[in-house]
């Protein structure tokens, strides 16, 4: 008499982000561990996930395909996303979704970026390229580009200073008002933000300079400025036209200011 072999049971982990929970399905245990592991602070155990994924890996030995040219689309209402080392579909109505991947922490940080960007969207919010801290209750973002410095900023913050990410800042609106929330997408500094979201009082473009100083900056150049450190990776234009409106809504509501600084922790004086 032949047996049947026995399905394994798929093995869930729930990762929070910014109020947004992401549930993974995975057969893998080992994976799972890994995903535990990686996003420790931003486990969530209790709340109902709002989005779910099954994940399916790539089977030992089996080639993974070599192009790294990331690409997110939106075809027949599923976003369709695809790079050398994932392959991936999520539907925006239902909140499910199914990822192919090979077994590296590198995919699923790209995944979960990209459909959180995706979500935030659709709700005014967005993910930009800075650092961003909390203190005194309020959070404050440090846009810029690389070596602009992000990195030395979050440095240079007080020891009462609640760390939430030196690369990626996660940007949330609720109603009229803004939220800055950590991330556990480490930067230069190798470390997770903490899960925290603060009002956000105020973002600044980040300069080194001979003095410390913040300089105001015209609304239109803000915006620009915004647009270009804004992580947005589908190609719909218009998901980037909603994306454009949105950040004209912020910069109609948080104050935007350059801050030139020279890399010491005196400028944390002059910003709060």
């Amino acid at each position: 008499m032949s047996v049947m072999p026995t399905a394994v049971a798929a093995e869930s982990v729930s990762v929070e982000i910014g109020g947004i929970g992401l549930a993974l399905h995975v057969q893998d245990s080992s994976f799972r561990r890994m995903v535990e592991n990686r996003y420790s602070g931003f486990v969530a155990s209790s709340q109902a996930p709002q989005c779910e994924f099954d994940i399916e890996l790539y089977d030992a030995g089996e080639p993974v395909p070599a192009d790294d040219q990331l690409e997110v689309k939106l075809e027949a209402g599923e976003w369709l996303l695809r790079r050398g080392d994932f392959r991936a579909r999520w539907n925006p109505r239902t909140m499910r979704g199914h990822i192919r991947q090979s077994c590296n922490p590198y995919a699923i940080d790209s995944v979960l970026r990209i459909v959180h960007s995706l979500i935030l969207a659709q709700r005014g919010g967005f993910l930009v390229h800075a650092a961003s801290v909390i203190r005194g209750g309020k959070a404050f973002i440090f846009s810029g580009v690389s070596g602009a410095g992000k990195t030395t900023i979050s440095r240079l913050a007080p020891a009462d200073a609640a760390f939430l990410s030196d690369e990626v800042s996660y940007v949330r609106r609720d109603g009229n008002q803004y939220f800055a929330c950590g991330t556990p997408f480490a930067g230069e500094l190798a470390r997770a933000g903490e899960n925290q979201c603060a009002p956000l009082s105020d973002l600044f473009f980040l300069e080194k300079g001979p003095r410390n100083s913040i300089e105001p900056i015209a609304p239109t150049d803000a915006i620009q400025r915004l647009m270009r450190n804004i992580l947005f990776f589908a190609n719909d234009p218009e998901l980037v036209k909603l994306v454009f409106q949105f950040a004209c809504e912020f910069a109609s509501v948080v104050p935007m200011h350059r801050l030139v600084f020279v890399p010491d922790e005196r400028v944390w004086d002059i910003i709060c």
